[in-house]
């Protein structure tokens, strides 16, 4: 099977391979030059300590749908505003320049 690296370094490996190491986006790679010169790429398994505080804490309240909504919402609003303040400031930069 064959892959292209564009022009930012990237490479997406094939479907096949993707689905058959079970890789899925955020999947972490190792790779390393073998000594015969050949590159070897090994998926990373997450360890047991890798899932720590990912399942629900029995002591803690469980959120709300509400309280998830207005999490997000607040999220994407300072994601947002973080956005628009970094273009208005580049078209600031660009009115100066001219």
């Amino acid at each position: 099977m064959l892959a292209t690296i564009t022009s930012k370094g990237q490479l997406t490996l094939p479907k096949e391979i993707r689905d058959q190491l079970g890789l899925v986006a955020g999947s972490k790679l190792d790779f390393s030059i073998e000594a015969d010169g050949s590159l070897r790429v090994r998926p990373l398994r997450r360890g047991a300590a890798d899932l720590f505080g990912l399942l629900h804490d029995p002591d803690r309240a469980a959120s709300t749908v509400e309280q998830m909504n207005e999490a997000v919402g607040q999220y994407l609003a300072e994601d947002d505003e973080r956005i628009r303040g970094s273009s208005n400031t580049s078209a600031t930069k660009r009115k100066v320049r001219r």
